[in-house]
């Protein structure tokens, strides 16, 4: 197993964790709601006290057959890693029991450790099936961001369960999805996208091998000419990280300074062997 996939698998365990902490010691205690697969075992948990593990991993196993047509096999895999453990951390006793009059605490606690492992798990390549196995199919075809897509569909279950846990607490459930959504989208925008460079220069060659083994990757060069010089001038083009992105721009600028270099974000970067989604 190479070290990537061993990271993965760490990592996947890590939100898994993060994410039936949320739920055992903020969510239910405090009853507030979920969105997705997640809210549906709520739901049962609050009105048959079927336990939560048990009705993750069966709910979950069922939507994740029909994702298999639209995703990869990876992606797969490691979806049902994360269910896996998921299903183990929810099985586990609570510990420590928190209590408070103020549901805004828990609300914000809550929303913000799945959104932090939701992250971690889109982040590692897989999911925890559920609304993100949607949300991960609406991203791939329709470019929506998977925190977006995820949250849609999230609130599909929320809005409903007012009958379950009352207005207020389905108010809080709301804002508590949205707090997960956009932090999971603030996450993956920052840590797992990338940059795309565009450098006209007519030092070109020099500033190419230069980047090149500077960064020990490949670029392109996109055959171009200026309208109003009549020259031809390749254009170095390049996908990097934004922590490589501080190291680019000197490189550049030692070479020519007065070279025109256009930056912009991508969400997604995919090669046509690869399953990338994000």
């Amino acid at each position: 197993m190479s070290k990537e996939n061993t990271k993965s698998l760490f990592l996947i365990i890590i939100g898994s964790l993060l994410y039936a902490i949320a739920i055992n010691y903020f969510l239910i205690p405090t009853k507030l709601g979920e969105g997705g697969v997640t809210g549906l075992t709520t739901i049962a948990f609050y009105t048959l006290k079927i336990p939560t593990y048990l009705t993750n991993f069966v709910l979950n196993a069922l939507l994740l057959i029909i994702g298999a047509k639209f995703l990869d096999k990876k992606t797969i895999w490691l979806t049902l890693w994360a269910i896996l453990w998921l299903s183990i951390f929810l099985k586990l006793p609570v510990f420590f029991h928190y209590q408070t009059n103020q549901t805004i605490i828990p609300t914000i606690c809550g929303g913000v450790l799945t959104g932090i492992a939701m992250s971690i798990i889109l982040d590692s390549h897989g999911s925890i099936a559920g609304s993100t196995v949607l949300g991960k199919i609406f991203n791939k075809y329709f470019g929506i961001p998977v925190g977006y897509a995820t949250l849609f569909f999230d609130l599909v279950v929320a809005i409903p369960s007012i009958f379950i846990i009352g207005f207020e607490n389905m108010v809080l459930t709301v804002v508590e999805l949205y707090i997960s959504a956009k932090i999971t989208n603030i996450y993956l925008s920052k840590f797992g996208s990338r940059r795309v460079i565009q450098i006209i220069s007519s030092q070109y060659g020099e500033i190419s091998q230069s980047l090149s083994d500077s960064l020990h990757q490949g670029l392109t060069l996109i055959d171009a000419h200026g309208f109003y010089s009549k020259k031809e001038n390749p254009i170095i083009y390049l996908i990097c990280t934004p922590r490589q992105m501080a190291s680019v721009i000197p490189v550049i600028k030692e070479i020519d300074a007065h070279a025109l270099i256009v930056s912009d974000s991508v969400r997604s970067v995919r090669a046509a062997e690869l399953y990338r989604i994000l």
